[in-house]
């Protein structure tokens, strides 16, 4: 039986197209909610999972401390900054955020928000441009000044050998006295993530 070339041709085309096709990136089409608190490995680099284990540690020694356990009053915290010194992107806000959040749900410290300020030092000069009544209006000079300095650094050691990886992860946090200048509380979280490397056979 004689097969026309220009068959031939045009099957050879269509199986080319399909393999360059097949080969292309591929899209995520389905998708379905997860327990963010499950434990998430699906990488080597830092995950929500290890920022939960974290803050919570870190969080609980920190509240565990005479300074804010003892305290007659609850003391008034400023959470700043978490230097990112691994070679990774992380963003290191959200940690704090979550550092902040989890000490209020404590219900054993109040905030000052360093990063309402410029916000409401508009609003006091809107307050105060005779827009608004003067048994309401708002201004300088009555803000509460914080008695804490929150802040601290996220660092890793990557090692790797043959088809072994090893990621090292290591948070501190300081606590400083704003009147003293005097750390008060520090501690760190440590962990280590180990990997193998899968070699993908035809």
């Amino acid at each position: 039986m004689r097969i026309s070339m220009k068959r031939v041709f045009g099957t050879v085309a269509l199986v080319s197209t399909l393999g360059v096709l097949g080969c292309g990136e591929k899209a995520f089409i389905k998708g379905d909610y997860q327990d963010p608190e499950k434990t998430n490995l699906l990488n080597d680099q830092w995950s929500e999972t290890d920022m939960q284990s974290t803050v919570k540690d870190l969080v609980a020694s920190l509240t565990s401390h005479p300074a804010i356990k003892d305290a007659k009053t609850p003391p008034l915290v400023m959470v700043t900054q978490l230097q990112n010194k691994t070679s990774e992107h992380i963003d290191t806000q959200s940690i704090m955020d979550m550092v902040r959040v989890d000490l209020m749900k404590a219900g054993k410290v109040s905030f000052i928000d360093k990063e309402a300020r410029g916000d409401i030092a508009d609003e006091y000069n809107y307050q105060n441009s005779g827009m608004v009544s003067k048994e309401s209006k708002k201004g300088p000079g009555g803000q509460a000044g914080a008695d804490y300095i929150v802040n601290g650094r996220l660092d890793s050691i990557v090692q790797e050998v043959g088809k072994e990886k090893t990621v090292y992860y290591k948070v501190t946090l300081n606590m400083t006295n704003l009147k003293t200048g005097v750390i008060v509380w520090s501690d760190n979280k440590q962990m280590r993530k180990a990997y193998k490397k899968k070699t993908i056979g035809l």
